[in-house]
C-alpha cells in the first residue's frame, strides 16, 4: 500500500490554475507582438547596414520566429507547470530529426537558401546566368530563386541547384567588355584600319571612355585580316546590345567612308571520295545530255 501511494504521489500532475493560463497566454501574445516588432526593426537595421532586401527579409523573419518560439516555450511552461522547457526542446529535436528524414530535399533547399541569402552573391535586380537560364533576379527566398528571363518568362530555380552550380552575375560590376571582329582585305594598311575603327568607336555615346576602347589584329583568315575591336559599356543586357548595335553600325560607316574594303568570307570545301564520285557521275551525265542535244 505504501508503494502504491508513493507511485500515485509521484505521477500526480500539479494543478492548473486559471491565473497561470492567463499569464501564459499573455506571454505568448506579447511574444507574438514583440516578434513582429523585432522583425520590423531587424529589417530596418539590415537595410541600413547595406544588406539587400532578400537578406533583410529572410533573416528578420528568422529572428522573429526564434523569439516567438522562445516566448511560446515560456508561456507553456508557466501555463502548465508539469511541462518543462528541456522537455519542449527535446521534443522539438525529435520532431526536427523526423522532419529532416522525411523532407531531405526541402531542407536541402532551405539550408542552401540560407547560405545564398547570407553570402549575397547577387541581389534582386541583378542579371545572372544560372545554367541555361539567363535573366533578371526578381526574388531570392528560402525555397528558390525567381528569375524573369530576357524574353519575359518566369523561371523558378531551387536553391540547391543554384548553390551547387556555376552562377554568372552579369551586373556584378558596372561595366562589361564586348568584342566585335571586323575583317579587312589583305593589302589594307592595318594601322590606318585600327585608327579608323577607334575613331568610330569613340564617337558612340554608349561606349565608355574608361577603360578606353582598343583595336588589335586578331588573326589572319582565309580572305580577311580580322581586327578585334574591344570596348566597354554598361553591364545591363540591353545596354550591351545597344552598344553592340551602335558600334557595328559606326564601324561599317567609317570603313565605307575611308574606302577600306570589308570582303566577304571565302570558304573552301573539300569533297570526300564518295561525294567526289557522285559529282563525277552527275557531271558525266550532264555532258552526255549536252552531246545528245548537239547531235539532235
Amino acid at each position: 500500500m505504501m508503494s502504491e501511494a508513493l507511485v500515485a504521489e509521484q505521477i500526480r500532475l500539479p494543478p492548473i490554475r486559471f491565473e497561470d493560463l492567463l499569464l501564459g497566454a499573455g506571454i505568448v501574445l506579447g511574444g507574438y507582438l514583440l516578434s513582429r516588432l523585432l522583425r520590423f526593426v531587424l529589417r530596418r537595421v539590415f537595410r541600413a547596414r547595406g544588406r539587400g532586401p532578400s537578406y533583410a527579409a529572410v533573416f528578420s523573419t528568422i529572428g522573429g520566429w526564434v523569439f516567438l518560439t522562445f516566448a511560446l516555450a515560456v508561456g507553456l511552461t508557466i501555463a502548465f507547470p508539469s511541462v518543462r522547457f528541456s522537455s519542449i526542446l527535446g521534443g522539438l529535436g525529435i520532431v526536427s530529426v523526423a522532419v529532416g528524414i522525411a523532407a531531405q530535399s526541402v531542407l536541402g533547399n532551405l539550408f542552401a537558401g540560407v547560405l545564398t541569402v547570407y553570402r549575397e552573391p547577387f541581389r534582386a535586380g541583378d542579371q545572372v546566368a544560372i545554367g541555361d537560364v539567363s535573366g533578371t533576379v526578381i526574388d531570392v527566398n528560402l525555397r528558390e530563386i525567381v528569375i524573369r528571363t530576357f524574353d519575359g518568362k518566369r523561371v523558378l530555380i531551387p536553391n540547391s541547384v543554384a548553390h551547387g552550380g556555376v552562377i554568372t552575375v552579369q551586373t556584378g560590376y558596372e561595366r562589361t567588355r564586348s568584342t566585335v571582329l571586323v575583317g579587312v582585305a589583305y593589302g589594307t594598311d592595318l594601322e590606318r584600319a585600327r585608327e579608323v575603327a577607334l575613331a568610330a568607336v569613340r564617337g558612340v555615346p554608349t561606349v565608355h571612355d574608361d577603360p578606353p576602347p582598343r583595336a588589335l589584329v586578331q588573326e589572319a583568315g582565309a580572305s580577311t585580316v580580322n581586327i578585334a575591336v574591344m570596348f566597354w559599356s554598361g553591364s545591363q543586357q540591353m545596354e550591351t546590345n545597344e552598344a553592340l548595335d551602335a558600334v557595328i553600325s559606326a564601324l561599317v560607316r567609317a570603313y565605307r567612308s575611308a574606302g577600306i574594303e570589308i570582303p566577304a568570307e571565302i570558304r573552301q570545301l573539300e569533297l570526300g571520295p564518295s561525294a567526289a564520285r557522285i559529282a563525277e557521275r552527275l557531271a558525266g551525265g550532264a555532258d552526255g545530255d549536252r552531246r545528245g542535244d548537239e547531235q539532235d
